[in-house]
């Protein structure tokens, strides 16, 4: 069965503070991709409201980020990086797929 799980994260970051913002994400995404259970991650920057940023990240489980991750000490390092750039704290959503465009199999829809 092929498991994957989609991290959705929308990143509101204090106007002002993107260039560093960056700065400090080229950082921290070291940290995430060293974490068991990471297979990929994008972040993205908003055309039309450049202080909003969509982070995507594939985890091979649930748990591997809610609990792995977020329970590590590596968590700590990457959260004093980023946490403070955030007005408001976002909200974190973790997403299944049911159908993609690529060639790659899916879950059965039973699941």
């Amino acid at each position: 069965m092929n498991s994957r799980i989609l991290e959705h994260a929308m990143l509101e970051v204090r106007p002002g503070q993107e260039h560093a913002f960056e700065v400090a994400f080229a950082k921290a995404q070291n940290i995430i991709s060293a974490a068991g259970g990471y297979r990929l991650h994008r972040l993205e920057r908003c055309v039309e409201q450049p202080n909003r940023y969509l982070l995507l990240v594939e985890w091979t489980t649930l748990e591997a980020h809610t609990v792995g991750f977020r329970s590590s000490a590596e968590y700590q390092q990457w959260k004093a990086l980023l946490h403070h750039f955030y007005d408001p704290f976002p909200t974190v959503l973790h997403f299944r797929t049911v159908f993609t465009s690529a060639q790659d199999p899916v879950d059965s829809l039973d699941d």
